[in-house]
């Protein structure tokens, strides 16, 4: 039996890599606590992989699975995976945005696996679709979870990854416009420049991207995807990664000069903390 020559998609082995690369997130953003495999659990932070249930940004090529061999004819069971490097849960890299920066193939494993906080805007989020992250809800934050560590990946759970695989994720006007909350540009800067996501770290939001959908200038992906910051996007199972203390580790492949991937990204939780 020859099998044919073949394009598949599939989640990365990075966990594998999780212990070896736990002191430094330890340090940076889980409260000293030492991760332990068999202790330290995971959690995936991205949805299903699957054409009927994934909206498609708009203009973005459309996500086919084709089942291109059979236990039953060939021996094996295979599929042919069709879509773009930002389809469904994903990461990007610098160079999605801004030419010259870093792409997938030249970051650092490191830089896949950072120290995260959650900011919970759901309820004014559900107030309005066009909500942007401020300073002023970040500092209000802080104080009652305290500074967020520098290099660290912050992530808006704005509560759309409930709209997934509707028409309400998108939420598209009569114009054809997004309508979805993001980060507010400003805010973006002042992560910057107050080292909170300092050359390492990024944002990370259950929507499209950290941009808001009426935004057609990516103003804050613009600023986030710089240096060695990514972006996570259209995350999932937000209710159980915790406020604080715990990290992200992005799979996916490694496409050569890729702007990214499709991924699966963990939570990584610590022993001792709790959601």
């Amino acid at each position: 039996m020859q099998r044919r020559h073949l394009l598949t998609a599939a989640a990365s082995g990075a966990v594998a890599g999780a212990a070896g690369l736990a002191g430094s997130a330890a340090a940076s953003g889980s409260g000293g606590a030492a991760l332990k495999p068999g202790k330290t659990r995971l959690i995936s932070l991205s949805h299903v992989n699957d054409p009927a249930k994934t909206n498609i940004y708009p203009g973005d090529p459309a996500f086919e699975l084709e089942t291109i061999a059979t236990i039953e004819e060939d021996g094996y069971y295979l599929q042919y995976v069709r879509e773009g490097e930002a389809t469904g849960t994903h990461w990007g890299a610098p160079g999605h945005f801004n030419a010259g920066e870093p792409l997938a193939d030249d970051l650092d494993p490191n830089d896949l696996f950072l120290p995260a906080v959650k900011i919970d805007v759901r309820d004014k989020c559900a107030r309005n679709a066009d909500y942007a992250l401020t300073i002023d809800d970040v500092k209000q934050w802080e104080r009652r979870h305290g500074r967020i560590p520098d290099e660290s990946m912050i992530i808006m759970w704005t509560g759309w990854e409930y709209k997934w695989g509707t028409d309400a994720f998108p939420n598209l006007d009569a114009d054809g416009v997004l309508h979805q909350p993001g980060f507010a540009p400003q805010t973006v800067q002042w992560f910057i420049d107050t080292g909170r996501i300092g050359r390492n770290g990024g944002t990370g939001i259950d929507t499209f991207g950290p941009d808001l959908g009426t935004d057609p200038d990516f103003r804050a992906s613009l600023l986030v995807y710089r240096r060695h910051r990514i972006s996570l996007e259209i995350l999932a199972n937000l209710a159980q990664f915790p406020t604080t203390g715990a990290s992200i580790l992005c799979g996916g492949f490694i496409n050569a000069k890729g702007s990214g991937s499709t991924a699966l990204i963990y939570g990584v939780i610590p022993p001792g903390v709790h959601v």
